[in-house]
């Protein structure tokens, strides 16, 4: 990497948040267990550019991740800025994530993940299980048939047909995947579904019988989660990552604040 600091003034005040942002989220997944060495990918689209988007350099852990460290890249596969001479972008990282930043403007993050978890539920046929609150918060779950490795681009087209409106999506025997509105949400997202999946793991394994609650039950639970914020309603539930957000990044500065710069 260059030797001197980037400082944000190399950067437009708005991609300068979004690094940080984004490198907070490479940490918190690195903190709850869900990086995979130098493996998966989080991105986030550059406020105010169209499709481009941030991603990691490949081959640096999670924990080494600084805002200054991200790639940018645009959905064709151009590397708009790349301080490091050793390391460039990961092909499954950009086949998947420019599928979906393209697909659908709203979507501002993709996080993709390879828990022993996640893994074991997406090799599931049953996939994943209404048995939990956490699991029943998505109303509905995507799946993808593995092809193999994610680098050949006509898989793009499909990945974006069966993620349809979902927040999450299972890739079959490969791992887990959310998205988000904002890098808040997408994490509060990808968090829950690993949350779910371990549960389910871990029920599973008592080889006991499961209960599923009825499905009005979990019609109903799934509508009691759906976020409806409203300016009209003073009190109404905030888009789900944001209220938790300001606790998460004051751990991440107790623990190593070297993620902004």
């Amino acid at each position: 990497m260059k030797q001197e600091t980037l400082q944000n003034t190399e950067f437009s005040a708005a991609e300068w948040q979004a690094r940080v942002e984004l490198a907070a989220c490479y940490r918190l997944v690195d903190h709850f267990d869900m990086c995979d060495m130098i493996y998966n990918h989080i991105s986030l689209r550059v406020p105010g550019e169209g499709h481009a988007f941030l991603i990691n350099p490949f081959g640096m852990m999670y924990s080494e991740i600084t805002a200054s460290s991200l790639l940018k890249v645009d959905i064709d596969g151009r590397i708009l800025y790349n301080p490091w001479s050793e390391y460039s972008i990961n092909k499954a990282g950009y086949v998947i994530h420019s599928a979906l930043h393209a697909a659908n403007e709203r979507i501002a993050c993709v996080v993709h993940t390879h828990t022993p978890d996640g893994m074991a539920v997406s090799a599931l046929k049953c996939g994943l299980l209404p048995i939990t609150q956490t699991a029943m918060r998505f109303g509905e779950v995507a799946y993808h048939d593995y092809e193999g490795v994610a680098v050949e681009e006509d898989e793009r087209e499909r990945l974006v047909q069966h993620m349809g409106n979902s927040e999450v999506m299972i890739l079959r025997n490969h791992g887990l995947l959310a998205v988000g509105e904002t890098v808040q949400q997408a994490f509060n997202n990808i968090y829950r579904l690993e949350r779910a999946c371990r549960t389910q793991v871990k029920a599973m394994s008592c080889g006991a019988e499961l209960v599923i609650p009825p499905q009005e039950v979990i019609t109903k639970t799934n509508n009691q989660l759906r976020l409806q914020p409203s300016a009209d309603k003073p009190g109404s539930q905030k888009p789900y990552g944001i209220l938790e957000w300001p606790a998460l990044l004051r751990m991440l500065d107790r623990k190593d604040p070297s993620y902004k710069t």
